[in-house]
């Protein structure tokens, strides 16, 4: 189970840190991702950390300003986001991409398209 917390409203410019928990598994076996749906618009991978060595995959919009880092002792994995703009507005989703899985487009696009362990979205507005 995984739980996603963090959202807010920021500024454009702005910074916030999301969480996501898991429980009822070991963090470090996983690939978690990270995703978005923005109003009318479909869910799209934003990111993804591979816990065992920490590798990471993050779609060309956010390279720059969004960093993932996980800590296994506590289960979670943080998705710092920086210099965030309106387009960055959006439900965040935490999801496993895969057990000891590398993070890599195809991966993201197929936990996008078939993931049954969706954490509970947390609302990112960025506005001024």
């Amino acid at each position: 189970q995984l739980q996603a917390s963090g959202g807010g409203l920021v500024h454009p410019g702005g910074a916030l840190r999301l969480s996501c928990v898991l429980s009822g598994a070991t963090l470090e076996n996983y690939a978690i991702g990270w995703f978005r749906q923005a109003p009318a618009k479909e869910r799209e991978g934003v990111s993804c950390i591979r816990a065992s060595d920490a590798s990471t995959y993050y779609v060309d919009s956010v390279k720059g300003r969004f960093t993932l880092s996980r800590d296994n002792a506590k289960n979670t994995v943080y998705l710092q986001m920086n210099d965030l703009k309106p387009e960055d507005t959006a439900v965040y989703y935490c999801a496993p991409v895969g057990i000891w899985t590398p993070c890599t487009i195809a991966n993201m696009n197929f936990a996008n398209a078939n993931n049954a362990h969706w954490s509970l979205g947390t609302l990112v507005t960025v506005s001024s």
